[in-house]
Protein backbone atom coordinates (compact mmCIF):
# COMPACT_ATOMS: atom_id res chain seq x y z
CA UNK A 1 0.00 0.00 0.00
CA UNK A 2 1.36 3.41 -1.01
CA UNK A 3 1.76 6.04 1.65
CA UNK A 4 -0.66 8.94 1.13
CA UNK A 5 0.73 12.29 0.00
CA UNK A 6 -1.39 14.10 2.64
CA UNK A 7 -4.29 13.49 5.00
CA UNK A 8 -7.54 15.49 5.11
CA UNK A 9 -9.86 15.33 8.11
CA UNK A 10 -13.38 16.03 6.87
CA UNK A 11 -16.21 17.03 9.17
CA UNK A 12 -19.66 16.82 7.58
CA UNK A 13 -23.27 15.82 8.07
CA UNK A 14 -24.57 12.33 8.64
CA UNK A 15 -27.55 13.49 6.58
CA UNK A 16 -27.68 14.60 2.94
CA UNK A 17 -29.44 17.95 3.47
CA UNK A 18 -32.19 19.17 1.18
CA UNK A 19 -30.06 20.41 -1.74
CA UNK A 20 -28.39 17.96 -4.14
CA UNK A 21 -25.40 20.34 -4.20
CA UNK A 22 -24.36 19.13 -0.74
CA UNK A 23 -23.98 15.53 -1.90
CA UNK A 24 -22.28 16.68 -5.10
CA UNK A 25 -19.71 18.68 -3.14
CA UNK A 26 -19.05 15.77 -0.76
CA UNK A 27 -18.46 13.59 -3.83
CA UNK A 28 -16.11 16.19 -5.33
CA UNK A 29 -14.12 16.43 -2.09
CA UNK A 30 -13.68 12.67 -1.84
CA UNK A 31 -12.81 12.35 -5.52
CA UNK A 32 -10.19 15.09 -5.27
CA UNK A 33 -8.59 13.48 -2.21
CA UNK A 34 -8.42 10.09 -3.93
CA UNK A 35 -7.22 11.41 -7.30
CA UNK A 36 -4.32 13.23 -5.63
CA UNK A 37 -3.11 10.24 -3.58
CA UNK A 38 -4.62 11.61 -0.40
CA UNK A 39 -6.10 10.03 2.67
CA UNK A 40 -9.51 10.83 4.16
CA UNK A 41 -9.84 10.84 7.93
CA UNK A 42 -13.44 11.04 9.04
CA UNK A 43 -16.01 9.85 11.56
CA UNK A 44 -16.44 6.33 10.18
CA UNK A 45 -20.15 6.53 9.32
CA UNK A 46 -21.90 5.43 6.14
CA UNK A 47 -24.86 7.82 6.32
CA UNK A 48 -25.35 11.15 4.59
CA UNK A 49 -22.43 13.24 3.41
CA UNK A 50 -20.07 11.13 5.56
CA UNK A 51 -20.81 8.04 3.50
CA UNK A 52 -20.65 9.94 0.22
CA UNK A 53 -17.23 11.50 0.85
CA UNK A 54 -15.83 8.14 2.03
CA UNK A 55 -17.17 6.24 -0.98
CA UNK A 56 -15.93 8.89 -3.42
CA UNK A 57 -12.45 8.82 -1.85
CA UNK A 58 -12.28 5.04 -2.11
CA UNK A 59 -13.65 5.04 -5.67
CA UNK A 60 -10.90 7.49 -6.70
CA UNK A 61 -8.17 5.32 -5.17
CA UNK A 62 -7.65 7.15 -1.88
CA UNK A 63 -7.27 5.69 1.59
CA UNK A 64 -10.15 6.01 4.04
CA UNK A 65 -9.56 6.10 7.80
CA UNK A 66 -12.79 5.88 9.78
CA UNK A 67 -12.91 6.55 13.52
CA UNK A 68 -16.18 5.87 15.31
CA UNK A 69 -17.21 5.53 18.96
CA UNK A 70 -18.86 2.25 19.97
CA UNK A 71 -22.04 4.06 20.99
CA UNK A 72 -22.51 5.48 17.47
CA UNK A 73 -21.88 2.35 15.43
CA UNK A 74 -25.58 1.66 14.83
CA UNK A 75 -26.74 5.29 14.68
CA UNK A 76 -24.11 6.32 12.13
CA UNK A 77 -24.14 2.97 10.28
CA UNK A 78 -20.43 2.13 10.51
CA UNK A 79 -18.64 1.91 7.17
CA UNK A 80 -16.86 -1.43 7.40
CA UNK A 81 -15.20 -0.92 4.00
CA UNK A 82 -12.70 1.63 5.34
CA UNK A 83 -9.00 1.10 4.65
CA UNK A 84 -8.63 1.46 8.43
CA UNK A 85 -11.53 1.38 10.86
CA UNK A 86 -10.96 2.34 14.48
CA UNK A 87 -13.73 1.75 17.00
CA UNK A 88 -13.05 3.85 20.10
CA UNK A 89 -14.74 4.24 23.47
CA UNK A 90 -15.55 7.97 23.53
CA UNK A 91 -16.11 11.03 21.35
CA UNK A 92 -12.99 12.55 22.91
CA UNK A 93 -10.89 9.62 21.65
CA UNK A 94 -12.47 9.92 18.22
CA UNK A 95 -11.73 13.63 17.89
CA UNK A 96 -8.21 13.28 19.28
CA UNK A 97 -7.35 10.48 16.83
CA UNK A 98 -8.89 12.37 13.92
CA UNK A 99 -6.82 15.44 14.76
CA UNK A 100 -3.64 13.37 15.17
CA UNK A 101 -4.08 11.64 11.80
CA UNK A 102 -4.85 14.83 9.84
CA UNK A 103 -2.62 17.29 8.02
CA UNK A 104 -5.54 19.65 7.33
CA UNK A 105 -9.16 20.02 8.44
CA UNK A 106 -12.16 20.73 6.23
CA UNK A 107 -15.77 21.31 7.30
CA UNK A 108 -18.52 20.62 4.77
CA UNK A 109 -22.18 21.35 5.47
CA UNK A 110 -23.41 19.52 8.53
CA UNK A 111 -25.21 19.85 11.83
CA UNK A 112 -24.29 20.43 15.43
CA UNK A 113 -21.57 17.76 15.47
CA UNK A 114 -19.87 19.35 12.47
CA UNK A 115 -20.08 22.80 14.08
CA UNK A 116 -18.64 21.51 17.34
CA UNK A 117 -15.72 19.75 15.64
CA UNK A 118 -14.96 22.79 13.47
CA UNK A 119 -14.98 25.19 16.42
CA UNK A 120 -12.86 22.82 18.49
CA UNK A 121 -10.02 22.54 15.95
CA UNK A 122 -10.22 26.30 15.37
CA UNK A 123 -9.94 26.86 19.13
CA UNK A 124 -7.01 24.43 19.36
CA UNK A 125 -5.28 26.27 16.51
CA UNK A 126 -5.60 29.71 18.13
CA UNK A 127 -4.30 28.27 21.41
CA UNK A 128 -1.28 26.79 19.65
CA UNK A 129 -2.17 23.11 20.16
CA UNK A 130 -1.66 22.55 16.42
CA UNK A 131 -0.73 24.59 13.36
CA UNK A 132 -2.71 22.70 10.75
CA UNK A 133 -4.79 24.61 8.18
CA UNK A 134 -8.57 24.71 8.66
CA UNK A 135 -11.08 25.14 5.84
CA UNK A 136 -14.79 25.86 5.66
CA UNK A 137 -16.50 24.80 2.43
CA UNK A 138 -19.35 27.26 2.04
CA UNK A 139 -21.56 25.38 -0.41
CA UNK A 140 -24.52 27.43 -1.69
CA UNK A 141 -23.95 29.94 1.13
CA UNK A 142 -24.56 27.32 3.81
CA UNK A 143 -22.06 28.99 6.15
CA UNK A 144 -22.87 32.63 5.30
CA UNK A 145 -24.74 33.08 8.57
CA UNK A 146 -21.94 31.51 10.59
CA UNK A 147 -19.30 33.70 8.96
CA UNK A 148 -21.46 36.77 9.56
CA UNK A 149 -21.85 35.76 13.20
CA UNK A 150 -18.12 35.29 13.84
CA UNK A 151 -17.32 38.53 11.99
CA UNK A 152 -19.81 40.23 14.30
CA UNK A 153 -17.79 38.78 17.20
CA UNK A 154 -14.75 40.59 15.78
CA UNK A 155 -16.62 43.91 15.51
CA UNK A 156 -17.91 43.46 19.07
CA UNK A 157 -14.39 42.87 20.42
CA UNK A 158 -14.62 39.16 21.30
CA UNK A 159 -12.49 37.89 18.41
CA UNK A 160 -9.49 39.39 16.62
CA UNK A 161 -8.77 39.52 12.90
CA UNK A 162 -5.80 37.16 13.35
CA UNK A 163 -8.18 34.52 14.71
CA UNK A 164 -10.38 34.87 11.63
CA UNK A 165 -7.27 34.53 9.47
CA UNK A 166 -6.77 31.00 10.88
CA UNK A 167 -9.63 29.69 8.76
CA UNK A 168 -9.86 29.57 4.99
CA UNK A 169 -13.31 29.58 3.43
CA UNK A 170 -14.33 29.00 -0.14
CA UNK A 171 -17.04 27.64 -2.38
CA UNK A 172 -14.99 25.52 -4.81
CA UNK A 173 -13.84 22.17 -3.38
CA UNK A 174 -10.78 21.68 -5.60
CA UNK A 175 -9.29 25.14 -5.09
CA UNK A 176 -9.96 25.14 -1.33
CA UNK A 177 -8.44 21.67 -0.91
CA UNK A 178 -5.41 22.69 -2.99
CA UNK A 179 -4.94 25.80 -0.84
CA UNK A 180 -5.25 23.85 2.43
CA UNK A 181 -2.88 21.07 1.40
CA UNK A 182 -0.29 23.54 0.12
CA UNK A 183 -0.62 25.63 3.30
CA UNK A 184 0.24 22.47 5.24
CA UNK A 185 3.46 22.15 3.23
CA UNK A 186 2.39 19.32 0.93
CA UNK A 187 2.20 19.17 -2.83
CA UNK A 188 -0.81 17.16 -4.01
CA UNK A 189 0.26 14.62 -6.57
CA UNK A 190 -0.99 15.29 -10.09
CA UNK A 191 -4.34 13.80 -10.98
CA UNK A 192 -3.77 10.44 -12.60
CA UNK A 193 -6.51 10.80 -15.18
CA UNK A 194 -7.26 7.78 -17.31
CA UNK A 195 -5.12 5.30 -15.39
Amino acid sequence: MNLPAFSVCVYCGSRNGILPDYANVARQVGTWIGQHNGQLVYGGGNNGLMGIVAQATADAGGLVVGIIPKALQTIENTRTACTELHVVDTMHERKHMMAERADVFLALPGGIGTFEEFFEVWTWRQLGYHDKPIGLLNTRGYYDGLLQFVNNSVSQGFLNDWQMDLILSGTEPASLLQELVQAAGFAPEPQLAGL
